[in-house]
């Protein structure tokens, strides 16, 4: 009998691989028997976790890319071609926020930095938007093929601070419903694109901002524990079953959509 979850030999990129949650992604798809390639800015972390997998008898390899650069794009392309021939899933994982895109408390709306709110969405959405026009060629050309774009509970619901990063997370879930029907209308059903919108997880970026030194929360990550019927936050690698889902020929039939995983937060009312 077919295992419809099976992910063996797919060719998987991962934009925005070095992070936390891609790392811990790669890691699994790997170990599912996935060709994984890692993009990202950090080639000392990126070789790591290709270290990492090798060691542990999967198969990856890492290439330092810019997701605002179609050029580098185009080669990172052409190398993985090279390489493994064909490109079956993207991962669209790459993102951030920047201080001067966010309100402080004690702020107000007037203290948005416009240059820097620009910034973040460039980042996050266009920065989804430029790798999805590159790795969707190869898609096109053998007929298959998954992308997951990262979205954010801040999609949702228009969280305080974070200005640009939530316009940003809410354009990239419209733009992965406008793919989904372009793409199926247009090249037919065998190429899907969803997303994935992670609730809370510590990262590099919002540890900070929901932990103190000594790991008690701050008062926001203790605003995000209340409103989490889980009363935790998620584990990175919590992330990987719904990833592995979407890639598979499990979610055949599954085009245009946002898949939470979140430990409950988006259902919590008063």
């Amino acid at each position: 009998m077919k295992n419809l979850f099976d992910v063996k030999d797919q060719v998987v990129v991962i934009t925005g691989g070095t992070g936390v949650l891609g790392k811990a992604i790669a890691l699994h798809l790997a170990e599912q028997g996935a060709r994984v390639v890692i993009l990202g800015r950090k080639a000392e972390v990126g070789e790591a976790i290709v270290a990492e997998i090798k060691a542990q008898g999967g198969e990856a390899m890492f290439l330092t890319t810019n997701v605002l650069d179609e050029a580098v794009l185009e080669q990172n392309l052409k190398d993985i071609l090279a390489a493994y021939g064909r490109v079956d899933a993207l991962l669209n994982a790459a993102g951030g926020n920047m201080p001067g895109a966010t309100i402080a408390p004690t702020g107000n709306f007037f203290d948005l930095k416009v240059d820097e709110f620009q910034k973040v969405l460039n980042l996050n959405l266009t920065g989804t938007v430029l790798p999805t026009q590159v790795f969707l060629k190869p898609m096109v050309e053998q007929g298959k093929g998954s992308i997951v774009n990262f979205s954010s509970m801040a999609a949702f619901r228009p969280m305080t601070r974070v200005c640009g990063y939530a316009a940003a997370k809410a354009g990239i879930s419209n733009f992965t419903a406008f793919m989904a029907n372009e793409v199926a209308t247009k090249f037919g059903e065998g190429i899907r694109v969803n997303a994935i919108a992670p609730g809370f997880f510590l990262t590099e970026q919002n540890r900070t901002l929901l932990t103190n030194e000594d790991g008690s929360y701050t008062q926001r990550g203790n605003d995000v524990i209340r409103q989490t019927p889980f009363k935790r936050f998620g584990r990175p690698e919590e992330l990987c079953g719904t990833i592995q889902y979407l890639i598979s020929d499990a979610a055949a039939f599954v085009t245009g959509t946002v898949a939470v995983v979140d430990g409950g937060f988006n259902t919590f009312a008063m």
